[in-house]
C-alpha cells in the first residue's frame, strides 16, 4: 500500500479537488484499492510504481486532468508505519490535532531542519525522524512560530497532516 499526501488542497477555497474525482483519476493512472481520507487530499491505494514515481505521475495527472497545480508526497504503507511509531513527541502531546507529522519531499530535505533545533520555541517543540519531521503545537497552527519556520525553510517541499489524520492513514494502509 501507498499513501498519497497533496499539499495545500481543500484549503480555503483554493485548489479545490473533490475526492471522488481524486479517486477517480488514481484509478484510471491504474492504482488500485483507491481510498481516500478526509477532504485534504489523503489517498491510500496499491501500485508497483516506486514512491518517487507515483508523486510524479500522480501531481502530473492532477494538474493535467483537474487543472490544479499541487506538491504530491507519496509514502509507502510500511514507511509510514515506521513514521509512526518513531515520532518522539506521543508523549509530550496531549492533543492530536496539534501534534503535526511534517512529510519532505526527500528525506534529505530535513537535515535542513537541523538549525530549528537550536532555537528555543517555548512550549512548542521540534523532534526529526529518519523520514518525517514532529511539530508539537499546543496553541494551534495559525499562531504556530514554529510551523511558519519550517514553512520557510522548506516551502512547498513539505506537506503535513496531524497526528489523529497520521494514524488514521496507518491503519488504512496497513490493511
Amino acid at each position: 500500500m501507498k499513501v498519497a499526501l497533496l499539499r495545500g488542497i481543500n484549503v480555503g477555497t483554493a485548489k479545490r479537488v473533490a475526492m471522488a474525482d481524486l479517486r477517480k483519476l488514481l484509478e484510471n493512472l491504474g492504482y488500485g484499492e483507491v481510498r481516500t481520507l478526509l477532504n485534504s487530499g489523503n489517498a491510500v491505494f496499491t501500485s508497483p510504481d516506486e514512491a518517487a514515481a507515483a508523486s510524479r505521475r500522480i501531481a502530473a495527472a492532477i494538474q493535467e486532468n483537474l487543472g490544479v497545480t499541487c506538491r504530491v508526497m507519496v509514502v509507502t504503507g510500511a514507511n509510514l508505519a515506521v513514521i509512526a511509531r518513531e515520532n518522539p513527541l506521543q508523549k509530550v502531546a496531549d492533543n492530536p490535532s496539534r501534534l503535526l507529522v511534517a512529510f519532505p519531499a526527500a528525506r534529505t530535505d530535513l537535515a535542513r531542519l537541523r538549525p530549528l533545533l537550536a532555537q528555543s520555541w517555548g512550549t512548542e517543540q521540534l523532534a526529526l525522524g529518519k523520514a518525517a519531521a514532529y511539530l508539537w503545537i499546543p496553541g494551534g497552527v495559525i499562531v504556530s512560530q514554529l510551523s511558519k519556520a519550517v514553512d520557510r525553510v522548506l516551502g512547498d517541499s513539505v506537506t503535513s497532516r496531524n497526528w489523529a489524520t497520521v494514524q488514521k492513514l496507518a491503519e488504512m494502509a496497513s490493511g
